[in-house]
């Protein structure tokens, strides 16, 4: 691999690993604070599975990288500006309708992505993708589940649903975000073109809001930056959480 590809392909790989990373982290923080047992229990596994599928991606960057760094020195020993996530997965997790919410926004633009990247030229991407395409399937039916609940249940909950979409709309097209880093990735057929996930994404959205009586955003604005490490101010606060006992305790092992 050309070293200007492989700069790019692991720079990509950091920031869908970044999105899973940091959006397991904030649905760990439902723990415990679940609305009822089961959910406790569902949004706690789908953390695991983002963490797992985080995992997997940085290992492969720093398998290509190959300097010597772990993905654990990538997740614990880097800061906030290093951090390529989206900003959509950074925000704090709000109520339940709110995640759930960013729960089906992002889980239908996986399922999109891991669907195409399973035909991705490299090998190792194409079967972490594979995996992680059937974890997001079960992901995308628990929220979609929840979004008709909520959307077509009580005024209180379409009103919290509502809500919720209003304010995550501005921060879905970073998602698709495309620089010179997907268009050299695309030419070599590792990635897809990220424009045409975006076009299957908003399709499946607006049907899925036609069922549960949501209305679409008309709002034009969209967030950017945090493809290039320009995040809202609530990434430190969870970094901090996230790192505190690495940083604190280098090279510990338990």
């Amino acid at each position: 691999m050309e070293n200007e590809t492989r700069q790019h392909f692991i720079t990509f790989l950091l920031r869908i690993a970044d999105d899973r990373l940091i959006l397991g982290h904030r649905l760990s923080e439902w723990c415990g604070h679940g609305p009822i047992l089961e959910e406790d229990i569902a949004l706690g596994n789908i953390a695991l599975d983002l963490l797992g599928q985080s995992s997997a991606l940085l290992q492969l960057g720093c398998e290509i990288e190959n300097n010597n760094r772990s993905e654990d020195d990538v997740v614990y020993l880097r800061e906030v500006i290093d951090f390529k996530n989206c900003k959509l997965v950074e925000l704090p997790k709000g109520d339940f309708a709110f995640t759930i919410a960013r729960q089906y926004f992002f889980s239908v633009y996986s399922k999109f992505l891991f669907e195409h990247l399973q035909r991705s030229s490299n090998e190792t991407l194409a079967g972490i993708s594979a995996k992680a395409k059937k974890e997001t399937m079960y992901h995308l039916r628990h929220s979609k589940q929840w979004m008709l609940r909520l959307g077509d249940g009580t005024e209180e909950s379409h009103s919290r649903l509502q809500n919720a979409v209003n304010e995550l709309w501005s921060y879905t097209s970073e998602m698709f975000f495309v620089d010179t880093v997907e268009k050299l990735l695309v030419e070599k057929n590792i990635i897809p073109s990220l424009d045409s996930l975006s076009s299957q994404w908003k399709e499946e959205i607006e049907q899925c809001f036609r069922e549960a009586t949501i209305a679409i955003p008309q709002n034009g604005f969209q967030q950017s930056g945090g493809r290039i490490g320009n995040h809202t101010e609530h990434l430190g606060h969870l970094l901090s959480e996230m790192q505190i006992l690495a940083r604190s305790f280098p090279n510990a092992k338990w």
